[in-house]
């Protein structure tokens, strides 16, 4: 619905559904809040720590109940994952990449919230019918690169810990050829390696998300212009939907493997 009440168009429709509810006047400016994304990606954190805190302290040595075994589970497969890839010794990196793994698979969930419920449920809390409200904080890139930086700033601790800071330069300068005469190649070469770590995990998470909630959209618009109907309709709905379970599963897996990896290749002292 517009502003007046009135139906959208198509195009109006997903442009309505891919804005951020921002703050300030200038909403693409430099320090504009998306307050969505924020009330989401935090609310979600909240959540897991409170469930596993929860889950932790009621925890048996008996028969477990379904939560418990769940978490369990989870608990068992990030530690085995991160046993087989990290090949140092550090006690953070266990319960970083099941944070990791958790928070970013609760966020990438909220994709499977049909597209209108809850922004409808915010256009009538607000009274405007023209309140945007996105409830997927991986397909907001400001999000994802969040989340990237924070491992790349874990990338750069460790390296510097446990090589130093000469040893840290020396790895940028002195490879993949170890000739002075190269070190400017050496540079250029290692940077932009590790550069497009960071660059990778936030712009993979971000663009199979985007990719995911604008198909929903689609979907949704198509069911609003008597395009899908009946069989085909509910057909291509539960489709998409179980294939996107496995895409935002994946996706989780993918970016806290990769942590791992880059997290263990910090940790190699050459």
């Amino acid at each position: 619905m517009s502003a007046t009440g009135e139906a959208l168009t198509p195009q109006e429709y997903i442009q309505h559904h891919l804005t951020f509810w921002a703050s300030g006047s200038e909403p693409s400016g430099f320090w504009t809040w998306h307050i969505d994304s924020l009330l989401f990606s935090v609310g979600l954190g909240v959540l897991f720590l409170w469930l596993f805190r929860s889950v932790g302290k009621k925890a048996t040595t008996g028969v477990p109940g379904k939560l418990q075994c769940f978490v369990e589970m989870l608990v068992e497969f990030v530690d085995s994952s991160v046993k087989e890839t990290f090949h140092g010794r550090n006690k953070v990196i266990a319960p970083l990449a099941l944070t990791i793994f958790v928070w970013v698979f609760m966020m990438n969930f909220m994709d499977m919230v049909p597209v209108d419920w809850l922004p409808s449920l915010a256009q009538l809390v607000a009274g405007d019918h023209n309140q945007h409200f996105r409830v997927v904080p991986t397909a907001d890139l400001n999000v994802t690169f969040s989340l990237a930086l924070g491992v790349f700033v874990l990338i750069i601790y460790y390296s510097i810990k446990v090589k130093g800071v000469s040893g840290f330069v020396k790895e940028l300068t002195l490879q993949p050829f170890n000739v002075k005469a190269m070190i400017p190649v050496n540079f250029v070469l290692e940077f932009v390696t590790l550069i497009a770590k960071p660059i990778s995990l936030a712009l993979r998470l971000f663009g199979n998300l985007y990719a995911g909630e604008l198909i929903f959209i689609l979907i949704a618009l198509m069911y609003g212009a008597n395009l899908a109907i009946g069989t085909l309709g509910i057909g291509l709905q539960l489709g998409w939907l179980i294939f996107h379970i496995l895409v935002i599963t994946l996706q989780a897996f993918i970016f806290m493997m990769l942590t791992i990896v880059y997290l263990s290749m910090a940790h190699e002292d050459h």
